[in-house]
């Protein structure tokens, strides 16, 4: 099985208001070693009235049936409803047919999509503090919010705008510098 990783942000604009509709984006860069370098593709999707909550488990279900084949992921997202969502609650709630012990389970078709969805694949969920200089992180955060202010859609993968972005973050805002590329330590000498 390859190894993939997939770096995933959510971002819903205008939660704050109550009277109008809150455009949101799922995104995502997905990164894995081949023939000595990292090859990296990209990911968004957006909805014209959406939550958060919403939003996190799209980017991972679109991120993951991105995958054409098996694979050993690790899903990284500063999401702690899907992070521990996947990690602590999901197989307490289908053991309970679906339910929860205060109620009814919120975005209960996307939780169960996701489920079917990873099956396939042996995923490792970790969280990631959001907004706090995560290079991947940042950058899939960048791509939500993009695809929320615009309502687009990347249809699939496309080719990863990462070098680019972290080039003008380093040149406009000057950071990321310690951010070095090494190969995964599975692979190294």
């Amino acid at each position: 099985m390859d190894q993939i990783w997939i770096y995933a942000d959510e971002s819903c604009l205008g939660n704050q208001f109550s009277d109008r509709s809150n455009p949101g984006g799922a995104a995502g860069l997905i990164e894995y070693w081949r023939a000595g370098r990292w090859v990296r593709r990209d990911y968004w999707s957006s909805e014209s009235d959406t939550t958060n909550n919403r939003m996190a488990l799209c980017s991972a279900i679109r991120g993951l049936q991105a995958l054409r084949r098996p694979c050993r992921v690790t899903f990284i997202s500063d999401s702690q409803y899907l992070i521990r969502g996947m990690n602590e609650w999901v197989e307490s709630w289908q053991r309970r047919g679906w339910k929860r012990k205060g109620g009814d389970i919120e975005n209960l078709e996307l939780w169960q999509e996701l489920v079917q969805t990873t099956a396939r694949h042996h995923a490792v969920w970790q969280w990631v503090r959001g907004h706090a200089g995560h290079p991947q992180n940042e950058y899939a955060n960048f791509l939500a919010t993009r695809a929320a202010r615009e309502l687009g859609d990347s249809a699939g993968l496309v080719t990863s705008g990462f070098e680019a972005w972290l080039e003008r973050e380093r040149d406009e805002r000057e950071r990321y510098f310690d951010f070095n590329e090494h190969a995964p330590p599975s692979d190294r000498e």
